[in-house]
């Protein structure tokens, strides 16, 4: 997320918790004019649309309001502050950087343990890449190559069970290119026939590494994945 971003999600969600706190707009808002109504529609857009965002930025939760408040108000009444803009930046940068470098070497380390426990559990396989599955069910029909297009069912989560997608969930098969996802799963696909059921681990750097995806997925995250290879809609030669 960029910085400024975070930084309008935060001025807003801070002068509304502060409102609230002090008596304001804790109680049903009074709207009698064109501006009152703009102003206040305006934060309902700003927050509406940054909310989720807030979340996923690593340090967000360790945000002091009443500072940002008081520096958020100071700034729009034309008073002094005692950062400039330019050191509120570089400060803001600074802190977001650390806070995601140390979730990232906290979700690598989990991460690492997770797999070395998990590899050892009867049926598990490990690939050369470090890939780990374990077959469910296993189909007889072909398998995909790069080239071709395939019908999945899949469920996604974290070591911690947390779901972050799944198509079981949402009740309807993904199709997609076998060369066009994250690069678990193109080699997992490779090795599964058709009609197969597998559950697969991916280490970070298989899945979305370092920087995570920002929705959902942290820096370093091992992912964990049951897939169910239903088909392939279109090989190679689009047939």
């Amino acid at each position: 997320m960029k910085i400024k971003s975070v930084l309008l999600l935060f001025a807003v969600v801070s002068f509304m918790a502060t409102s609230c706190q002090n008596g304001g707009l804790g109680k049903k808002v009074s709207l009698k004019t064109d501006v009152d109504s703009t102003s206040y529609a305006l934060g309902v857009l700003i927050a509406q649309q940054n909310k989720q965002s807030l979340d996923m930025v690593p340090g967000g939760d360790q945000i002091n309001i009443d500072l940002l408040t008081a520096a958020f108000r100071q700034v729009l009444k034309g008073d002094s502050t005692q950062v400039s803009p330019a050191e509120a930046n570089e400060l803001v940068s600074g802190f977001f950087q650390k806070m995601a470098e140390k979730l990232a070497q906290e979700n690598l380390e989990k991460g690492n343990e997770f797999l070395e426990k998990n590899k050892t559990r009867e049926g598990i396989v490990v690939t050369e890449s470090g890939l780990q599955y374990e077959i469910i069910k296993e189909g007889t029909g072909p398998k995909p190559t790069t080239e071709d297009v395939v019908k999945v069912h899949y469920h996604g989560t974290l070591i911690d069970g947390k779901v972050f997608d799944s198509s079981v969930d949402r009740g309807e098969p993904a199709e997609f290119p076998v060369g066009g996802v994250i690069q678990g799963w193109v080699e997992a696909l490779q090795l599964m026939p058709v009609g197969s059921k597998w559950k697969i681990y991916l280490p970070a750097s298989l899945a979305y590494g370092e920087r995570g995806t920002g929705g959902g997925i942290d820096p370093n995250s091992v992912l964990i994945f049951e897939v169910e290879l239903l088909e392939i809609v279109q090989d190679k030669n689009g047939e």
